[in-house]
């Protein structure tokens, strides 16, 4: 399983970028799938590879929930690590969402 972690742009030099996650760990992220991306910008990092630009709150959405997760793996709660999820009812993305509408009963 691969989880995606919001890491925020330190520096670029090319595609390449220093990038640090909420949690202080840094590291280097390729940003050929997303471009350049100035520093201070956050992108979702899946095994040294961005593969998508973040706003700054769905950065800590994510990191909030990964916290959480990690909470719980340490026998501890998740807090309020999906309040974001909780206080809305599901959602399923649009096209699936357009094919339920339309009466299909499988994806």
């Amino acid at each position: 399983m691969c989880l995606g972690i919001p890491m925020r742009v330190l520096s670029i030099e090319g595609f390449s970028a220093t990038c640090a996650a909420a949690d202080g760990r840094t590291g280097t992220v390729d940003l050929s799938l997303v471009g350049p991306q100035e520093p201070g910008t956050w992108v979702l990092d899946f095994l040294g590879a961005a593969r998508e630009v973040l706003d700054p709150e769905n950065a800590a959405q994510i990191s909030r929930a990964l916290e959480g997760l990690q909470s719980l793996l340490n026998g501890g709660g998740l807090g309020d690590a999906f309040a974001d999820l909780e206080a809305r009812e599901p959602s399923l993305p649009p096209h699936l969402e357009a094919a339920r509408r339309a009466g299909a009963k499988t994806a």
